[in-house]
């Protein structure tokens, strides 16, 4: 149980005892280490168990993000990244609402970033407000990158996901520390945390540590073969001058490795085939072993049959990609119908976009055709494998709130509902995506949805 000593919330977890600070009424827990460094000795290989600390450890600010690629500058329509250094970057963050509750439910965020980037220190995904209505709100980071992400004959493939399983397991182990039961979490995610969400679904290891989860424009359909990522492994083994091994990799200096990803991943965004602009080089490995089987098939047997889903996305997805590059006022006809054809669309796609849509632009077709394809669709079949088990606990949902930011143009894009469904309006860091003046009756709608479904309400 969480008692506040000196005005100071203090815990007493399995690595020691922690002091945090009070946040908007809730107690905070920041920089939590759930797995030991991942550098020396670690250095990409699965998670280890923290070290416990002597004494009283500081909790009040977050701690080391880790290492992201150099390809990552702010979005013009983003949320500003959060980089701290140090090697102690395996951390989590807790809200609480302390010493008032027991027993509460649990929210596990997984932050998104194309695997590439993030943490789970950006502002907007700080979970006062879910501590204040009664939800003990957890956020964390993981390996990105080739750190996280490169698959190696000789290595553990799927570092990330081992990393969020460590987290999830720590959460097993001490969230009642903080009055959440660990019986009760959600695990939830956006975009690429999404993507894990329902990875991890497929994951057997996975299976005993939620009880619910929660997609946010992003399903796993896009994971990886080996074939692919060994592909991957080699051309960023070829950059580097090294052989495609987890000891020559290892040796490899942070930023170096971080520098020849990052271009490594510009490849693919520019290929000639636009259907690459979609893909992730580093990203969910379907290897046999910590990911058995693709997910879809995984789910389609019954994988996590038991587990409540809420899954869904937003109105306008990728045009996130589209408006602020000023991309979508560059999309001619014989680029739009590349696209489509690229994207194993059938004959007269293009033309039912355009029946439907007679008003818009080619740019605006693509934004369409593209949020279906690699946003809606996916999502859908998520829903439909898990209904073919007879079991589906599903719940579906779709953002139509539109942003102001770019004239407007932006629509419900990619990301826009995360200060809703965290209730941060106030948060200026999320204001070039949502506007200055965000409505707070969508927020007020959409945070209590989440908050239902959070707490198994039947209300969602």
């Amino acid at each position: 149980m969480t008692k506040t000593v000196d005005s100071a919330p203090v815990v007493q977890v399995a690595g020691g005892r922690l002091r945090g600070r009070m946040d908007e009424g809730v107690a905070a827990f920041l920089g939590i280490p759930y797995a030991a460094p991942p550098f020396g000795a670690r250095r990409m290989r699965p998670p280890e168990p923290p070290v416990r600390w002597e004494g009283e450890r500081s909790a009040a600010e977050y701690g080391p993000t880790c290492r992201k690629g150099n390809d990552s500058p702010d979005s013009a329509a983003g949320f500003p990244e959060v980089v701290i250094p140090g090697e102690e970057c395996l951390n989590l963050n807790v809200w609480t609402p302390g010493p008032r509750g027991s027993g509460l439910p649990v929210l596990v965020w997984i932050h998104g970033g194309m695997f590439t980037k993030g943490s789970g220190s950006v502002a907007v995904y700080r979970g006062t407000s879910f501590a204040r209505d009664g939800v003990v709100c957890v956020t964390i980071n993981y390996r990105l990158g080739a750190e996280g992400f490169l698959y190696l004959d000789d290595g553990t493939a799927n570092l990330g996901l081992l990393d969020q399983l460590a987290a999830l397991e720590w959460v097993q182990d001490n969230i009642a520390a903080f009055g959440g039961d660990p019986g009760k979490v959600t695990v939830a995610g956006q975009s690429a945390g999404a993507m894990s969400v329902v990875t991890l679904m497929a994951m057997p290891r996975a299976r005993s540590l939620f009880r619910q989860a929660i997609t946010q424009s992003g399903a796993a359909l896009q994971t990886l073969t080996t074939q692919t990522a060994t592909g991957v492994a080699s051309r960023l083994a070829e950059s580097l001058g090294v052989t495609s091994t987890r000891a020559t990799f290892s040796e490899v200096p942070v930023e170096r490795l971080a520098r020849a990803a990052s271009g490594v991943l510009a490849e693919f965004q520019t290929a000639p085939n636009p259907a690459t602009w979609a893909s992730l080089p580093f990203a969910p490995v379907v290897n046999g072993d910590t990911l058995p089987d693709h997910p879809l098939d995984a789910l389609k047997r019954g994988a996590c049959s038991g587990v409540r889903l809420l899954a869904g996305w937003n109105r306008d997805d990728t045009r996130i990609g589209l408006v602020p590059t000023g991309m979508i006022d560059m999309v001619d006809e014989p680029m739009l119908s590349a696209v489509v054809a690229a994207l194993g669309a059938p004959d007269g796609t293009v033309e039912l976009y355009r029946a439907a849509r007679p008003e818009a632009s080619n740019g605006d077709l693509l934004a369409a055709v593209t949020t279906d394809c690699f946003i809606r669709i996916p999502d859908i079949r998520v829903a439909e494998a898990r209904l073919a088990v007879g079991r589906p606990h599903t719940w579906m949902y779709g953002f139509d709130h539109g942003s102001p930011s770019f004239s407007g143009r932006l629509g419900a894009a990619h990301a826009v509902e995360i200060p809703y469904v965290f209730d941060l309006l106030g948060e200026e860091s999320g204001h070039a995506l949502i506007g200055d003046e965000p409505p707070q009756v969508v927020a007020d709608t959409t945070h209590r949805a989440w908050i239902h479904f959070i707490s198994a309400d039947s209300r969602v």
